[in-house]
């Protein structure tokens, strides 16, 4: 097989969240080792499709040559089965599953079977499926896919500065797009409760991708009247976002579900203590001698959590040296490259 690879992102490929970030970085690994991958940025509504999106990914697969090898990020893949089983002749189609869409929080029940449908109908088109936890790749048995057609390939992660973690009052640190599935309302609602105690919250991602759902966390921090309290910083760059690591004390991440959890590591990275969900595949991503985990959804529990953290400043602590042991052992962006190019080597080698 030829090291040459197309491969296709839906909107701008240069997007700040864990999806793209993935991508982004197997790009560039691929390209050290030699491959030649050319990225396409689809435009259009996904994945939900809509005209726009159907004939960009239409005309993107027709203009490519019989035979080449095309990853397509399951965000661009699912919700258009028709094109891409036109295609899967001619076309060696790999996916690439962070989570599968019908997974997304805040679905109504004909949406998601809608979803269900479709993405199982777009994987049937590929040779693989490429998953980024092994949560995801269980999951995909429910679409059809045999486990000899599915891949796991973890994130990395990049180096950080080692945050001190050890400021009073303890400064949260939640990095997240703001939208339904990674629960920052749930968060909110959560730190009303402990109000009394001291802390102080930076909740850092876009507050664009979902803004109905953005303004209903802002109208829930000043209802509490926490917006002193809790700092709704938008995206920012990598510099910001390393900052705003560096000066954290504790990493709270309350998703309702995670493919994997990115940024999960990227905290761990930076000798950060954890307190996340059990959702989708964050049970297993999380070193359970690095934080805590609670039921997704339950502000009681997360607020039980974070009261014992903020109070039990030793406990906090030996989680901070757990996340400081488990550090060193983080895979890096180099190890996860060597391995897609494997996962793509074997499953389409003749």
């Amino acid at each position: 097989m030829s090291a040459e690879l197309d491969f296709i992102v839906p909107g701008d490929p240069a997007q700040l969240t864990g999806g793209y970030l993935y991508d982004a970085h197997i790009v560039e690994e691929l390209r050290a080792r030699g491959w030649t991958v050319r990225v396409h940025g689809l435009r259009g509504r996904f994945p939900q499709a809509d005209g726009e999106a159907r004939c960009a990914l239409a005309s993107t697969l027709a203009a490519l040559p019989v035979g080449r090898t095309v990853v397509i990020d399951g965000l661009a893949l699912g919700g258009l089965p028709d094109i891409a089983l036109a295609h899967a002749g001619r076309l060696a189609l790999v996916a690439l599953v962070h989570h599968p869409l019908a997974d997304e929080h805040g679905l109504d029940a004909l949406a998601r079977r809608c979803l269900l449908a479709s993405e199982r109908a777009a994987l049937s088109a590929v040779r693989v499926a490429i998953t980024t936890s092994a949560h995801t790749a269980r999951r995909l048995a429910d679409f059809g896919l045999q486990p000899a057609r599915v891949r796991v390939v973890e994130p990395g992660v990049a180096a950080l500065p080692l945050a001190a973690a050890d400021g009073e009052p303890p400064r949260l640190l939640c990095v997240a797009s703001l939208t339904p599935r990674k629960g920052q309302d749930v968060l909110v609602d959560a730190l009303a409760r402990i109000s009394t105690l001291p802390w102080q919250c930076e909740l850092v991602g876009s507050t664009t991708r979902a803004p109905v759902f953005a303004a209903r966390v802002a109208r829930r921090i000043a209802a509490s009247a926490l917006q002193a309290r809790i700092a709704l910083r938008g995206e920012c760059d990598m510099d910001a976002l390393r900052a705003a690591y560096a000066g954290a004390d504790l990493f709270v991440l309350p998703s309702h579900y995670e493919g994997y959890g990115m940024v999960i590591d990227e905290a761990i990275g930076a000798g950060l203590p954890v307190l996340t969900t059990t959702g989708g595949a964050l049970a297993a991503t999380l070193p359970p001698e690095a934080g805590l985990a609670v039921p997704p959804g339950d502000a009681g529990a997360l607020a039980d959590a974070l009261r014992l953290l903020l109070e039990d400043r030793p406990r906090r602590l030996a989680l901070r040296a757990g996340a400081r042991r488990a550090r060193a052992g983080r895979r890096t962006w180099a190890q996860a490259g060597v391995e897609f190019a494997a996962a793509l080597r074997r499953a389409l080698a003749p």
